[in-house]
């Protein structure tokens, strides 16, 4: 039997400045790491590729600094790319065509998300 490893406490951080995010919102990956004062927005790509809690950590709602739909399950085509895709539509959340947020007035900030406490001293 397999058993899903224990997120580190990176990803715990992540994963709560995630939750912060509502329906119909979206941050960017830039946005979660400047809010955790970590200088590496892929860092928290992978930390979301991670994401054993899904949806109750909304990973769909985190999308590429050039407001681009983004990664979603590790991939940015194909399946997942149109599950997340469909996820932000029922919260009405609309991407053109190609791929580029149709509202930009979604998008949350980093000084709209406030890390935990522990997180900053632990990714300072």
């Amino acid at each position: 039997m397999q058993t899903t490893p224990q997120p580190s406490p990176f990803d715990q951080s992540v994963y709560a400045v995630i939750r912060q995010i509502p329906r119909g919102r979206v941050a960017t990956y830039a946005a979660v790491a400047g809010a955790l004062r970590c200088r590496s927005p892929r860092a928290i790509g992978q930390a979301l590729r991670r994401n054993p809690f899904a949806p109750k950590v909304p990973c769909h709602r985190v999308i590429s600094s050039n407001l681009q739909l983004g990664g979603f399950q590790g991939r940015r085509d194909g399946g997942p790319a149109a599950a997340k895709r469909r996820l932000l539509a029922a919260e009405g959340v609309e991407f053109d065509a190609a791929g580029r947020l149709l509202d930009p007035a979604r998008v949350l900030s980093a000084g709209d998300l406030t890390a935990p406490a522990a997180a900053t001293a632990a990714v300072a």
